[in-house]
């Protein structure tokens, strides 16, 4: 019982509330500069509104929804980058943190994962060399429990 009550405590911790949805009062949330500094009157103190229109995210490529998604981390952006990541087939793994997307069909598939070789994101940047790019990797075991599945 007492680990039961554990759990709901922790669960309500992190409780929804009505800003986290898309139909939650967006002009209520207000923007919070992550590294505050003093620019010149010039430069914009907000930013633009037009982020937080979902259209204009089906109309980023997949480099800029990876940049959004690993660039804007805790925000509504990361979440409407990743959603439109899902909808074009891209699948997200919790144990390595990277986004991977089928190259073709799997050679196995069972209850708890399939095999098979992946697209995916390497979001490591290095150097300039290396990293920041789509790679393939053959022959990878995705194992469903580490599938976020969670976006709708």
């Amino acid at each position: 019982m007492s680990n039961q009550l554990a759990a709901l405590d922790r669960a309500m911790r992190f409780f929804p509330e009505s800003a986290d949805t898309e139909i939650g009062n967006s002009m209520s949330r207000k923007y919070k500069p992550r590294n505050p500094t003093v620019v010149p009157a010039s430069y914009p103190v907000l930013p633009s509104q037009v982020f937080e229109n979902v259209a204009i995210f089906q109309q980023f490529d997949v480099d800029t929804l990876f940049f959004i998604f690993y660039y804007q981390q805790g925000t509504y952006q990361q979440y409407l980058a990743a959603r439109e990541l899902k909808k074009k087939a891209w699948r997200f793994h919790k144990k390595y943190f990277t986004w991977f997307q089928r190259h073709e069909e799997p050679k196995v598939t069972t209850d708890d994962y399939e095999q098979g070789t992946y697209l995916y994101f390497d979001y490591a940047l290095k150097d300039y060399e290396t990293g920041w790019c789509q790679r393939i990797k053959t022959d990878f075991t995705f194992e469903y429990q580490y599938l976020e599945d969670e976006l709708q």
